[in-house]
């Protein structure tokens, strides 16, 4: 492993995440540049490959860690995922890479790719028709069954809607013209009435590192949202689904959410290719951000000795 690597740390806000992972990547020799997208830029009259990187004026990065990708206009967003598919054409390694983040951030294309590859998921419909999205509600919801509505690009438990009757549906401006409908998964008399809980898998090159359970106050199971954390063990279940979800995204590391319902059936509910495990953290005794920058720096090394062999 190179003595010291020079990291770029993309994160809009330097925040506990980024400020653990500069610590654990420090630890192993690295020099870490933290950067925020908006002070990055293409300049294809500059040297540097047409990027100008604070801080890699004269060099680029020996590799790239994305902590954080804010949020933003489409166009920014555009701009943010071009900005990380340029490194990736020079030649640096990113960790996780604007293809793994494009398949995650779209819930369609999630659900697409975790569907064809036979990993379970909640049956899912996505479509810009309001007739199509009402027609699904109202066959869905006729023996009293629920279909969870959810933003396309959204996170964090936010803008989730819980629809059990068609009059419920929202009109197309209010969730930006695509319906995202996910059948809800009864957990049955695995909780309380009126709660739920799911597990959130961290998944670190390729092996499943530690689990928690999340037990929400309501049907809505993220932290932000005041769900409870309870460390959980690993079972192989819960490994090899999440394991293969992450594979199947290309995500180097992921947090993978998993839920299971009355009848002892899982399913991969999300993939998140920029997790938070700060909750995780909480709950489990290793050091998680010294594991991920671990795995990172060992694939920084790899790729060194690959292009060493030509």
């Amino acid at each position: 492993m190179k003595a010291r690597n020079r990291i770029a740390l993309f994160s809009d806000d330097p925040d506990w995440h980024a400020r653990r992972l500069t610590e654990a990547l420090e630890k192993r020799g690295a020099q870490v540049v933290g950067l925020s997208f908006a002070q990055c830029a293409f300049e294809t009259r500059s040297g540097g490959g047409g990027l100008c990187l604070p801080g890699f004026e004269d060099t680029l990065p020996d590799g790239v860690f994305v902590r954080l990708i804010d949020s933003g206009s489409m166009e920014q967003i555009t701009l943010r995922l071009g900005l990380l598919h340029g490194l990736r054409e020079l030649g640096v390694p990113v960790y996780n890479d604007a293809r793994a983040i494009e398949n995650t951030v779209d819930k369609s294309m999630a659900s697409f790719l975790l569907n064809r590859v036979g990993l379970p998921t909640p049956p899912t419909w996505v479509s810009e028709c309001p007739e199509a999205a009402r027609a699904i509600l109202e066959r869905e919801t006729r023996g009293g069954g629920k279909l969870v509505l959810k933003p396309l690009f959204g996170a964090q438990g936010k803008g989730l809607q819980l629809l059990d009757c068609a009059t419920q549906l929202p009109e197309s401006e209010e969730v930006d013209g695509v319906y995202y409908l996910q059948r809800f998964i009864d957990t049955g008399g695995n909780d309380a009435p009126g709660t739920c809980h799911d597990w959130r898998v961290l998944v670190v090159g390729g092996t499943a590192v530690a689990a928690m359970i999340r037990r929400g106050k309501g049907w809505i199971t993220n932290v932000l949202q005041g769900a409870v954390c309870e460390a959980a063990a690993l079972d192989d279940t819960l490994s090899q689904m999440a394991v293969k979800a992450a594979a199947t995204l290309g995500a180097d590391y992921a947090g993978v959410d998993i839920i299971r319902d009355c009848d002892g059936v899982h399913y991969v509910l999300e993939v998140n290719s920029v997790p938070a495990w700060k909750g995780l953290q909480g709950v489990c005794e290793s050091d998680l951000a010294q594991t991920i920058a671990d795995d990172f720096l060992v694939q920084l090394d790899a790729d060194a000795r690959r292009a060493a062999a030509g």
